[in-house]
């Protein structure tokens, strides 16, 4: 059997690998990585590429690595880990799901999952945000209102919530959750605690030329830089309609008019979003919006289930592993798109990620990156 995790490593650092080592230590099976390629979660190209990331994982642990879909990858958590979980899903032999958290108990995070589903916290959530709150602050404040202060406070750490959508995500599908508190700092924390930092820290150090060694097991060779990405993104913006940008991903209520007013006034997207952003729209929601557009992601190919695990990289063990799922496994790009099947326009946005991401180190990476780059095979006879 083995156990997944659905994961970025945006970059690999040492609380990664204690996840890994932890998982191994306490259930001795085999590791498989669901991790997002070259764009993230927040929105932005990942720090440096998925191919670097996947051989930093092997070295470290695990043994197979599968990109998350893009189209997952820049979603919303819910989204996010119902993409990874259907994956994990896909090998038979995955009994297990791992995620970093740092509530203490499974039964905290559980009673936050089925809050979701709670009749009097939804009714209370229509409230608010009818009164102008975001859903996310919405719920919260609802939760603590019905079911106390425990169950609200598990919503307050990004990590919580998304171990609540894995959990919310695995119902029915026989396979285990497995939290792992984490170690060391906080998500998003701008701490130093010993070895460890948030891999957010991380990068902003990396991206100042500090040496960070201590922090990771290895030192990314070459980094992006967000805002080398801004003038491409601003001409993709400059050439959609309203109605382009009303079939994104979580635009509704108008939004999309919002969107056309700022990009033709304003000559950057940190203007943009501040002009387009309101009460109800989080800056972290409207920068996912703006890299869907950038990436020719709408909310009906978000809403669809993608059926393959394109493979980074695995070793020995890890190889064997691939015999158990059901998906369409991805070991040529370009065979699979030559095939034109269900899954090429899902894939089609993986390899316009990594080429867009290209443009984002100082020295500008070649096209094709995704065809030409070979499965990551660590210590394989």
């Amino acid at each position: 059997m083995a156990v997944a995790v659905v994961c970025e490593f945006n970059p690999f650092h040492n609380g990664h690998k204690y996840l890994i080592d932890t998982v191994k230590r306490l259930t001795g099976e085999p590791v498989v990585a669901v991790m997002s390629g070259s764009f993230v979660q927040r929105g932005e190209a990942a720090v440096c590429s998925k191919f670097e990331r996947a051989e930093t994982a092997l070295k470290n642990g695990a043994d197979l690595v599968v990109e998350l879909p893009a189209v997952y990858a820049v979603s919303c958590a819910q989204r996010f880990a119902q993409g990874g979980v259907s994956i994990a899903k896909s090998f038979g032999d995955v009994d297990k799901l791992a995620f970093g958290c740092e509530a203490d108990s499974l039964e905290a995070l559980t009673a936050a999952a089925n809050a979701i589903d709670n009749f009097d916290v939804n009714s209370r959530v229509t409230e608010k945000m009818s009164a102008g709150a975001y859903y996310p602050q919405a719920f919260e404040s609802a939760v603590r209102e019905v079911l106390g202060d425990e169950t609200a406070d598990v919503l307050t750490s990004p990590n919580n919530i998304l171990a609540v959508e894995y959990l919310r995500a695995l119902k029915g599908s026989g396979i285990e959750p497995l939290p792992v508190k984490r170690t060391g700092v906080s998500h998003d924390s701008d701490i130093i605690d010993g070895n460890f930092v948030s891999a957010s820290k991380l990068r902003e150090m990396l991206r100042r030329g500090e040496d960070v060694s201590r922090f990771a097991p290895e030192v990314p060779k070459s980094i992006t830089y967000p805002e080398n990405l801004e003038r491409a993104v601003l001409f993709k913006l400059r050439t959609m309609t309203a109605d382009d940008f009303g079939r994104l991903p979580e635009v509704s209520e108008g939004l999309e008019h919002r969107f056309v007013n700022a990009v033709s006034k304003y000559n950057s997207l940190e203007e943009i979003l501040f002009a387009v952003k309101t009460k109800r729209y989080t800056l972290a929601r409207l920068r996912r919006i703006i890299c869907c557009a950038a990436l020719g992601i709408t909310g009906e190919l978000q809403s669809l289930n993608a059926e393959y695990a394109r493979v980074l990289g695995f070793s020995a063990g890890g190889e064997k592993l691939l015999k158990s799922c059901s998906f369409e496994i991805v070991t040529s790009v370009a065979k699979t798109m030559r095939a034109e099947g269900k899954n090429a326009d899902f894939l089609r946005r993986d390899i316009l990620a990594t080429d867009l991401s290209a443009l984002a180190y100082n020295s500008v990476k070649p096209c094709g990156s995704d065809y030409r780059t070979k499965i990551i095979r660590y210590n394989c006879k």
